[in-house]
């Protein structure tokens, strides 16, 4: 099916980001990708192609717009369910080399076929909780930028994702407008966990209605051995 790219190639415009056409092809096999598993597992209530393309595809990649991401750079996206941010990113900005960590092995699946499908390289998926996957040697401390748009507290987001970046590496947090209250309640748990908060970057999705805000946390020492805590412990008792 032919799908139409010009409304999202002038959005991306106004963030100085470049669309070609083979991301253009790689964008519309991933939504039909997403629209024929969503069918058998639950990855999005966000279905119909242009709102797909502003509040997934667009919200994942404005990114761009703020960081450097022309790096190779190795980037954690941490419950990354149905692949955003990371998917995105890594069709936009291909030098990076992504891991995608998901707590539920059927979207651990389907982003593997996503993968092979669009025949993305330097990018795999794994199947695991962070509290785990952050105390194994081959992940803890060894990613130079974390992202994520889980919904979690960003105390609670901070405990999951400082532990597996490299003392500076960057930590951000993708998160709605309005987002400085939540920023002051855990400043405490980033200095904990070895972070420094760096600033909040609020924006509105160009051509749309949506207000986002992205979150940087700077890694400025080593966190703490016993960061993360047990599965469960860092959303029942927040830093």
């Amino acid at each position: 099916m032919d799908y139409h790219f010009e409304k999202f190639e002038s959005q991306l415009e106004k963030l100085n980001i470049k669309l070609t056409n083979r991301m253009k092809e790689q964008f519309s096999n991933y939504y039909d990708l997403l629209i024929e598993w969503n069918q058998k597992i639950n990855l999005t209530a966000i279905t119909e192609f242009d709102n797909v393309i502003d509040k997934h595809f667009l919200d994942s990649v404005a990114l761009g717009h703020y960081l450097q991401l022309e790096k190779p750079w190795n980037v954690l996206d941490l419950g990354t369910g149905a692949g955003f941010p990371g998917i995105p990113l890594k069709i936009m900005f291909p030098q990076l080399k992504v891991l995608l960590a998901d707590s539920l092995n059927k979207r651990v699946r389907f982003l593997e076929e996503v993968i092979r499908e669009l025949k993305l390289q330097d990018i795999r998926a794994v199947h695991g909780r962070a509290e785990e996957l952050a105390h194994q040697n081959i992940y803890r401390e060894s990613f130079d930028l974390c992202v994520s748009r889980a919904v979690a507290h960003l105390s609670v987001l901070s405990e999951y994702c400082l532990p597996f970046l490299k003392p500076e590496g960057v930590f951000v947090g993708y998160k709605s407008a309005g987002v400085q209250d939540e920023v002051m309640q855990a400043e405490k748990a980033i200095q904990i966990l070895g972070g420094r908060l760096r600033g909040v970057e609020e924006y509105q999705l160009p051509e749309t209605e949506y207000g986002r805000s992205f979150v940087f946390v700077d890694k400025v020492r080593q966190t703490p051995k016993k960061y993360p805590r047990k599965a469960g412990m860092p959303g029942k008792e927040p830093l």
